[in-house]
């Protein structure tokens, strides 16, 4: 029950917090980038909290219970990402624009701005849906209750929390999510290690595999991990509308290099856990299905069930606080972000253009409401949270990320190409998708099988939007010059 008071308060704290915040929104750039005004400190927090999410909580952690230290290739994706990064963050905030489909109608055309708002929409509902199965998982290990009611009242407090105060609430409490997270898993790993028997047991009672650099499954599953974080990390519209959040173009580059260290330290730390924690669990009759092999649900709680159930008091209510945080500042993210999306990409831009700042945000608050309605229904739609992370990072890195880096990095790339790229990137993502749901193992193609699994739909996925970025691009007449020029600026400017 002391587990389930610490969650009680510190929830209470974010409403408290979000309500204060929502006071002072009066405009539409307070709502959706914080007024423009966020420092550095602020910025590497928020930053981290958004990445940091269930995919890391529950997918990494249970694929690393799985298959050991190999799980660690789905966040180094990110890690490889977020250099690359750190030379766009200057532009990004240079153009200041308030969404990534912004970027893609300077860039290309109308029809590219709504396409990249469709595949957001798409991802991070899917991103939103299973911060609510997390959020119902903890729940349910707390206090018995049904995942599902969990699931509703995890999405309440989190619309709550988001209408009030927007990108300014999300950016003011992120701070103090962030230390409750990185305090949280760090005091639990050498607990968890303990529990384990030390690192001499450790090695015995789990597979030779979890301490090698691709584990059980080899090199291309390893590279199916780490492809999807890649290319989501370098097409992630919540971090690039949190750049356009920033004081100024420096304030975004500096937190591109605190967000790499936090990130690192943080993943790493959360995998290292779970593969402690799977020390403890792997015999435990619990995680396993009736064939005896590891139950993929199950293994996905073990850092919930290690805080619960293994740890000190303190430390498990740190850590259960800290997973709280984790699926509250990234589920309020990522529905701030398709919300802005439909408000200033659809409505703002083609219903009603002369919209009232006031009319512009209570709009946003409605499709926040509506948003994580559909969010709970897709919460249905999927067996695990690795395959829905899987999924949502796909449909970004490959229908978005490919058009919005040759926006940054190729000059020659046109609108046709760009529109081509993001089209083709929604529609072949979707159909592999489904075809690895509805349990086709293989498709044919010839000189080599396919696996039709999640981990490997970003192989055609992203092949087909790079191609026809490619293709259609060189088939197609160059852009003229007041369409790159903004994004080939002279300089990365130090101040806004």
């Amino acid at each position: 029950m002391i587990y389930v008071w610490a969650i009680g308060i510190y929830l209470l704290f974010l409403i408290f917090v979000s309500a204060s915040r929502g006071r002072k929104v009066k405009t539409q750039d307070d709502f959706m980038v914080a007024g423009r005004g966020v420092t550095a400190t602020f910025l590497v927090a928020t930053l981290v909290c958004t990445w940091i999410g269930s995919g890391s909580l529950f997918a990494g952690a249970g694929r690393a219970f799985r298959h050991g230290f190999s799980a660690l290739w789905m966040s180094a994706g990110a890690w490889v990402g977020l250099a690359i990064v750190y030379y766009l963050a200057p532009r990004v905030r240079r153009i200041a624009q308030y969404t990534v489909p912004d970027i893609l109608e300077t860039r290309y055309n109308a029809a590219s701005r709504l396409l990249g708002t469709v595949a957001i929409i798409i991802a991070y509902l899917t991103i939103a849906s299973y911060q609510f199965i997390g959020g119902g998982r903890l729940l349910q290990i707390l206090t018995g209750l049904d995942p599902v009611y969990g699931q509703a009242i995890v999405c309440g407090l989190v619309v709550l929390y988001t209408i009030m105060a927007g990108m300014s609430s999300i950016v003011a409490l992120d701070i103090f999510n962030g230390i409750l997270i990185t305090a949280g898993v760090i005091i639990a790993a050498p607990l968890a290690l303990k529990g384990a028997g030390g690192w001499g047991q450790l090695t015995t009672t789990l597979p030779e595999t979890h301490f090698t650099i691709f584990g059980s499954l080899g090199v291309v599953p390893a590279v199916g991990l780490f492809l999807p974080t890649f290319l989501l990390l370098l097409g992630e519209s919540s971090i690039y509308q949190k750049f356009m959040s920033a004081k100024d173009a420096l304030t975004a580059r500096r937190a591109v290099i605190g967000m790499i260290i936090g990130v690192v330290i943080v993943e790493t730390v959360l995998d290292a856990t779970a593969i402690f924690g799977a020390g403890q669990f792997w015999g435990d009759a619990a995680y396993r299905t009736v064939e005896g092999g590891l139950d993929r649900a199950t293994t996905e709680t073990v850092l919930l069930d290690l805080a619960a159930n293994r740890l000190p008091v303190i430390a498990g209510i740190l850590l259960l606080i800290g997973a709280a945080a984790i699926i509250f500042s990234t589920a309020n993210t990522f529905l701030m972000i398709p919300s802005t999306n439909l408000t200033r990409d659809v409505y703002q831009r083609f219903i009603n253009p002369n919209a009232s700042q006031k009319t512009i945000i209570w709009f946003q608050r409605s499709m926040i409401v509506l948003l994580a309605l559909v969010a709970f229904v897709v919460t249905s739609r999927f067996e695990n949270i690795l395959d829905m992370a899987l999924y949502a990072y796909t449909m970004v890195g490959a229908a978005v990320t490919p058009a919005l880096l040759a926006a940054f990095l190729w000059k020659r790339v046109t609108p046709m190409g760009g529109m081509i790229s993001i089209a083709s990137g929604i529609v072949s993502t979707m159909v592999f998708a489904g075809l690895a749901q509805a349990g086709v193992g293989h498709l044919n193609l010839g000189l080599f099988e396919l696996p039709l699994e999640y981990d490997y739909i970003i192989y055609p996925a992203g092949f087909a939007s790079f191609l026809s970025l490619i293709v259609v691009s060189l088939l197609t007449p160059p852009s003229p010059e007041e369409k790159w020029r903004p994004f080939w600026g002279s300089g990365e400017e130090t101040s806004g």
